[in-house]
């Protein structure tokens, strides 16, 4: 038992199964668009989520305390490197297209994790995009947009059309909304210069605007120019379950209530999309 807590913990801490969520969108991208599953592709968006994740994440702790790193670090460290390589080979099969959305979504991310401005141009007052009060949610949730929609189907040579631009937004605010109930989580940790959607409305209106936002994500659906109806039927399920699980969201939800659950929907998606077509 001891053994297998161990290795869900090393699961969840090394951006497995948020890479696992990042896969299954591309996946449905693939799905709903009726394109070419790209294997390729795949492996390479499930590496390089791993490897971005697992750098935004515990860059900080492995600059400052890289000579006494605990055990549980250097094993993300080694699997992130590992990965790191596994994601440069899968990209010698993607096309320059996409390796340039590609390229632009890694110098966002380093941006957003490495100190590159200051207010006053002084060293020590440096910051980066993450210390952009507000501007946080927003940069993940254009990457993974752009990630899961706009990356796969521009390697397919697939047309971006009125259906492309209305599933980009639609991801884009899906993203939002999974996110709220990790910013509801984190209130008591993050400080008060992030300037979270909790931090400056409370808790109760961030789950209004994430209800709201889930109404648009379903409603944007009917505008699009292939209306199929098991994809009605799917997207209105996923909303639900997300509205579920956002509006039990609090401050002091179970460890792995978003980490793991929440993270979960996407797979959720996936699963039922392929049962229902």
């Amino acid at each position: 038992m001891l053994l297998i807590k161990r290795l869900f913990k090393f699961y969840i801490n090394s951006s497995i199964h948020v890479a696992l969520a990042v896969v299954c969108l591309t996946g449905l991208t693939f799905l709903e668009f009726n394109v070419n599953i790209n294997k390729d592709l795949l492996f390479f968006t499930f590496f390089a989520t791993i490897t971005g994740y697992n750098f935004v994440k515990y860059y900080g702790m492995a600059k400052f305390y890289h000579r006494s790193l605990s055990k549980w670090l250097k094993e993300i460290q080694l699997f992130s490197f590992f990965s790191f390589i596994a994601m440069l080979y899968s990209a010698f099969s993607l096309s320059m297209k996409a390796l340039l959305i590609i390229l632009g979504l890694a110098l966002l991310t380093f941006l957003y994790t490495i100190p590159f401005f200051s207010k006053n141009y002084i060293d020590k007052n440096t910051k980066n995009l993450r210390a952009i009060s507000g501007l946080k949610i927003y940069i993940i949730a254009m990457v993974w947009a752009i990630t899961v929609v706009l990356f796969p189907l521009v390697e397919a040579n697939y047309t971006i059309d009125n259906d492309v631009v209305i599933t980009l937004i639609q991801r884009f605010l899906f993203v939002i909304i999974i996110m709220l109930p990790f910013e509801i989580r984190d209130m008591k940790s993050d400080s008060l210069k992030l300037l979270t959607i909790p931090q400056q409305i409370g808790i109760k209106r961030t789950k209004q605007i994430g209800i709201f936002l889930l109404i648009i994500v379903f409603m944007l659906e009917c505008f699009k120019d292939e209306l199929v109806l098991n994809s009605v039927y799917t997207l209105g399920v996923v909303c639900l379950i997300t509205l579920l699980f956002l509006i039990r969201s609090n401050i002091n939800q179970g460890k792995y209530y978003s980490a793991f659950w929440v993270e979960s929907i996407p797979v959720f998606w996936v699963l039922m999309h392929l049962i229902l077509f």
